[in-house]
């Protein structure tokens, strides 16, 4: 009878072939003594020749897990064949691999008490999964707390704007408008933040370069941070070195918001003491500058273990850090990012309740000019400026298309009352059309998702049509923001977007680029309609040499059928029956080329193929056709017969 030691040392188990494999191979006893095992041992954990040849394949598991794993073995002297069997094994260093087996008994094979155990390192592959699990945790605390965060400032708005509703004194109506205010920005932020992260992500953030002055950036931040501090009772500094006053090449709005955000955590969790804001030129050669700002604050400090993980996306030091003072997390994220991609390093110091510094580093190009009458001012000075030019847009022409009721307002109150142009409105790119075939407009702004014509396929037909309207500017207003979106716009033919929600500021400095290149910008009352006129029999007229018989007739069977059709339509729309919708549609085709009606024509023709792919869109397109048929019939009605 074979003993297990004679199977070892006779090779009876293909050695050729187990000692090129890249597994470790392990034979034991019942018992666990290790009674042969390959050279990938040494490779994995560091043993060499045959150092562990007579121990004990059980003292080298991590105690801990010792009970479990002898439970396993157990099963494994029980049965033919184990697998994915895992355990923490202590290597040459002292150090412990994550290690999984499949184990093949030898019994049942050649009637021999012993084991084969496969092994193999899986240590990379749990690390990845508690990495996974911890990112996973880390983003679902980050979803609940931006709920939290999106929704608050939102709840602020409603809440506020249905006690404005409700005939305030004027002392109410002040302060109810100013927390809407204040409630949008602080939504505005979130959403910045996510954008941001975003295109960061994507690789879709442009940075500037151009010239600006730090001088006049720190003077924006004391401007900015040193009310509050004071409210809360804090020193704040701000000390520039005199050597940092000079004109550098790049893009002061992102190390503006570099330095936002640092300051705004360092006044969100100090109580007392004082928050140093420092800059300074760290070194330079003949063309670059090493500036390099620090934010020193006495607030509650960050734990030791946390100070790898703060600059993550989803993370802040600790859930109880996000109930007590809020925020999205992602504010060090981006600054971290921003750094990065200016050719930048970040790093921090922290003791907890002592405080922080947070120290970046980002090299510049110098100027060739001194000084900083031409550096870029992010101030309040360019604001006064803008605000006192509003006035150059006056008698502008300008076509809102816009669906929501609220933008339209705003968008209109702001383009009226305060820049003094002239506003037609339009609830959707088809209308917009209409209006274009009869007006004349020097600028176009088009929301860019509305039903039944959204703002790209409005842009591109505008840009087939006729001159000089084809060339007239188009500026999209979005809340999509990102990068994708905004080539998406030039792509159908826009000149440059807008994100939503905008600033008077910032239309205003879009509007005038345009502007400023109309000859003559005057004003020039706005030639409007009651309403749009859809019928227009020449074609009938054509074709009958004018017959006023036929053309009689021709309206009479018009006015039977259309209105059956229209019955149809809408009766298999509320029944959702979708074949005999897209019969309808097709049957009234012939009808809406005689009216002259082709546009309508397209969009039926356009239902009919959304109908069976987006029910949504088509549902849209529908009620806009039921509504053009019912203007169209009476229309017919009107007309002499």
């Amino acid at each position: 009878m074979k003993t297990l030691k004679s199977y070892v040392s006779k090779g009876l188990f293909h050695k050729a072939v187990v000692e090129d494999g890249s597994d470790m191979i392990f034979i034991t006893d019942y018992k666990g003594q290790i009674l042969y095992h390959n050279g990938s041992v040494r490779k994995t954990l560091g043993y060499r020749g045959d150092a562990l040849i007579g121990r004990n394949f059980h003292d080298f598991i991590l105690s801990e897990h010792l009970d479990a794993f002898e439970a396993e073995f157990r099963k494994c002297a029980r049965q033919p064949y184990r697998q994915a069997i895992e355990f923490e094994f202590r290597c040459k260093d002292k150090s412990y691999k994550n290690l999984e087996f499949n184990s093949i008994n030898l019994k049942q094979k050649d009637g021999i008490q012993g084991l084969i155990l496969d092994c193999r390192d899986i240590t990379e592959r749990k690390r990845a999964a508690r990495e996974l699990l911890r990112a996973q945790k880390a983003k679902e605390l980050f979803l609940a707390n931006m709920s939290h965060e999106i929704r608050t400032p939102i709840n602020g708005i409603a809440g506020m704007a249905a006690l404005l509703s409700k005939n305030p004194t004027p002392d109410e109506h002040h302060t109810y408008l100013n927390a809407i205010i204040s409630a949008a920005d602080n939504l505005k932020v979130i959403i910045n933040d996510i954008l941001d992260l975003a295109a960061i992500e994507s690789g879709k953030l442009k940075l500037e370069q151009i010239p600006f002055n730090v001088t006049d950036l720190f003077s924006s931040l004391r401007d900015i941070f040193s009310i509050q501090a004071r409210e809360k009772g804090i020193d704040f500094r701000i000390n520039l070195d005199s050597t940092a006053n000079r004109l550098l090449v790049g893009d002061p709005v992102r190390l503006n918001q570099i330095l936002i955000n640092l300051i705004s955590n360092a006044i969100k969790f100090t109580h007392s003491g004082h928050i140093i804001v420092t800059g300074k030129v760290q070194k330079e050669d003949s063309h670059t500058c090493q500036m390099q700002f620090q934010v020193e604050d006495s607030g509650i400090g960050i734990p030791k273990d946390k100070l790898t993980t703060i600059f993550e996306s989803f993370s802040q030091a600790d859930a109880s850090v996000t109930r007590r003072y809020g925020g999205t997390g992602l504010g060090l994220t981006i600054v971290r990012q921003l750094v990065e991609l200016q050719h930048g390093h970040i790093h921090v110091k922290s003791e907890e309740d002592l405080g922080s510094i947070f120290t970046v580093q980002i090299p510049y190009e110098k100027h060739r000019q001194t000084g900083s009458s031409k550096a870029r001012n992010l101030g309040s000075a360019s604001h006064d400026q803008s605000v006192a030019n509003y006035r150059d847009l006056n008698g502008l022409r300008i076509l809102l298309v816009e669906d929501n009721d609220i933008n339209q307002l705003y968008a209109s109150t702001i383009l009226v009352k305060t820049f003094g142009c002239q506003v037609d409105s339009a609830e959707n790119g088809y209308v917009a059309l209409e209006k274009m075939k009869n007006n004349r407009y020097d600028i176009v702004l088009m929301d860019v998702q509305m039903p039944v014509m959204d703002g790209y396929e409005a842009t591109k037909a505008i840009r087939m049509g006729e001159e000089p309207k084809r060339n007239i500017p188009i500026i999209a207003l979005t809340a999509n923001a990102t990068r994708q979106d905004t080539d998406r716009c030039l792509a159908a033919g826009m000149n440059e977007s807008i994100p939503k929600p905008f600033t008077p500021e910032e239309l205003y400095r879009v509007l005038h680029r345009y502007a400023k290149n109309l000859k003559p910008l005057q004003p020039e009352p706005i030639i409007t309609r009651t309403a749009v006129h859809y019928v227009d029999l020449s074609y009938l007229e054509k074709v009958s040499n004018s017959d006023k018989t036929f053309l009689k007739e021709m309206v009479v069977a018009l006015l039977k059928t259309i209105p059956q059709n229209l019955e149809e339509i809408e009766t298999s729309l509320q029944q959702k029956d979708w074949p005999t919708l897209v019969k309808s549609v097709h049957r009234i085709k012939p009808s809406l080329t005689m009216m002259g009606m082709s546009k309508e024509r397209e969009l039926a023709a356009t239902i009919e193929q959304e109908a069976q792919t987006d029910v949504e869109g088509a549902t849209r397109k529908i009620h806009a056709l039921c509504e053009i048929l019912r203007t169209a019939v009476n229309e017919l009605r009107e007309m002499p017969h």
